[in-house]
């Protein structure tokens, strides 16, 4: 049997003998490299960390254009550094799942030290503080998903939490904002270091984001005299702090029991997936698909690794923006969402089964060239119809992708806006669109709306993926009922829902959508199997001609 512990470094290795691929460096020697200079932190700790930007910078250490590691911090789980990163000196296995059934898998062993970052972990806010103030650090990475950069409640107003953050000394802060603005007041302190902090979330103008939100921090510290107004003027300054911007794409759906079960089979004795108490499912391998892009804004006023030698795009703020609308607003996020809404309700269970389903594919089929293609920008680092050909023909129905609509659907409150909002707002702008003419995004966002009833088609109630605002939304929605006939109530119920800007990025009713939403939800709720009689209709009888 092979464990994660063994040693890679001789001829013979036993790594070698189940086709793993293994380092080409020593982790020892990097590991003390990294504590000496550190180069490199990233926070989050999770799959898509070690399945894509784990495996960019082992690429750089085989290639020895680097010498130290990632540091990866974790701010959420205790349990994920204590029981995997930490028992497992810090290796993990990564297998890319390919369509046609073949498995790569690789040796992992490019973090040089990991630390769960939290105010009630002594030693990881001292460590991580330490860190911050070494002029040698050139780049913070993040993908601690969309809700982690979050000060607000959803409607615009600054949590209990943001607003403690803000009255108080820097050394108590509890949100992730808070507390990484901590480490870059630590930083100012120590010498005005400049660095990159860059978001690798999948949202778009990510890097944005993480600059507002640090900002509102630093703001409230100022106001409140707890840090000096000088620590404004460093965030402010892009030659010492810089906020790139980036587009990020790589499925990596939680572990997959199949996969553990043939690791297992092959003779890979860590092959355990482990769920902790606050949810997390990780274990010592990561599975993903092959299909990847990372694109970042040149934007590094302290150096950077050569990231374009390890497959990353490295271009100007406009391509980012290009391609980032592409592939969230258009060519790939709204339409998996689509299907993990639609996959709630009709009951399933797994993305590429819905992929064979004929309605839901003619449904993403004309969500994607129908309604989202014709506003996308070509970035020209992409092909957006041929991003979209890729997603649909190959990587959605790659059984191998253990996805789930379960997953995606989490937090959806947070993704419309971005998913389906800008393109309406497209339509809502150009002169020969008609956001009244749009049939696939309304449909889905009253299918969202009956999701939020929390009963799947065939009446039964389900758990609904977790979602800040979900307990609010269906507190509102519960006054419906399946069979409701009665078009007054649906209004009096959804008009809260379809007029709130935070969610939809609109008030759909002054984008000429929101009665089109609520005449399609009332069709969803007619009876037991309105869902797929709806969806059948749809796609049967007011497809776009697309010529495919």
């Amino acid at each position: 049997m092979v464990k994660l512990s063994d040693d890679y470094r001789v001829a013979d290795n036993k790594f070698g003998r189940l086709g793993i691929k293994v380092p080409h460096f020593d982790q020892e020697k990097m590991k003390l490299a990294t504590r000496k200079r550190p180069i490199w932190v990233h926070f989050g700790g999770g799959n898509l960390f070690r399945a894509f930007h784990a495996v960019i910078a082992q690429k750089l250490l085989n290639k020895n254009e680097m010498e130290s590691g990632i540091i990866v911090a974790e701010t959420y789980d205790e349990e994920v550094i204590q029981k995997v990163y930490k028992r497992d000196n810090d290796r993990h296995l990564s297998v890319v799942m390919k369509a046609d059934n073949t498995f790569d898998k690789e040796l992992i062993a490019s973090v040089g030290e990991s630390v769960y970052y939290n105010k009630d972990n002594k030693n990881g806010w001292e460590k991580l503080a330490i860190i911050f103030e070494q002029p040698s650090l050139q780049l913070v990475t993040f993908s601690f998903t969309e809700k982690g950069y979050k000060l607000d409640d959803g409607k615009g107003n600054l949590t209990k939490a943001a607003r403690f953050d803000m009255a108080n000394d820097p050394d108590k802060a509890t949100t992730n904002i808070g507390a990484i603005t901590r480490l870059l007041y630590k930083r100012y302190l120590a010498g005005q270091f400049p660095i990159a902090m860059v978001s690798t979330d999948n949202f778009s103008q990510n890097g944005l984001e993480l600059q507002k939100e640090v900002m509102k921090i630093a703001n409230g510290w100022v106001t409140n005299n707890i840090v000096e107004s000088g620590f404004l003027d460093y965030l402010s300054n892009k030659h010492k702090v810089s906020f790139p911007w980036t587009m990020i794409d790589r499925i990596t759906p939680n572990p997959s029991f199949t996969v553990a079960g043939e690791l297992k089979e092959q003779g890979f004795e860590d092959s355990n997936i482990i769920h902790t108490k606050k949810g997390t499912n990780i274990a010592s391998f990561t599975n993903t698909e092959e299909t990847h892009y990372l694109v970042i804004e040149d934007d590094f006023p302290n150096g950077r690794p050569k990231f374009e030698d390890a497959g990353v795009i490295m271009t100007d703020r406009e391509t980012v923006n290009d391609t980032d609308q592409m592939k969230v607003t258009a060519c790939l996020n709204p339409l998996h969402t689509a299907l993990a809404i639609l996959g709630c309700l009709l009951g399933y269970k797994s993305i590429a089964a819905e992929v064979k389903d004929p309605d839901l594919k003619n449904f993403i089929v004309n969500l994607g060239y129908g309604e989202d293609l014709p506003v996308v920008k070509d970035p020209k680092i992409i092909n957006p119809r041929q991003f979209i050909d890729e997603l649909i023909t190959k990587r959605l129905p790659n059984k191998n992708i253990p996805d789930t609509p379960q997953r995606i659907a989490s937090d959806t409150s947070q993704k419309i806006p971005i998913r389906y909002g800008v393109t309406i707002q497209k339509y809502i702008d150009s002169a020969k669109l008609d956001p009244r003419k749009l049939i696939f995004i309304p449909f889905i966002l009253a299918s969202w709306c009956r999701y939020l009833m929390a009963i799947d088609d065939n009446g039964q109630p389900f758990n609904p993926s977790p979602d800040p605002l979900y307990a609010e939304l269906h507190k509102q929605i519960s006054a419906i009922e399946l069979g409701q006939e009665n078009m007054m109530k649906v209004h009096e119920v959804l008009q809260p829902i379809l007029s709130n800007k935070q969610i939809f990025g609109n008030n759909l009713y002054d984008a000429a959508i929101g009665s089109i939403v609520e005449e399609e939800f009332q069709r969803l709720i007619r009876d037991k199997k309105a869902v797929r009689s709806e969806l059948h209709n749809l796609v049967e009888n007011r497809s776009y001609d697309l010529g495919i």
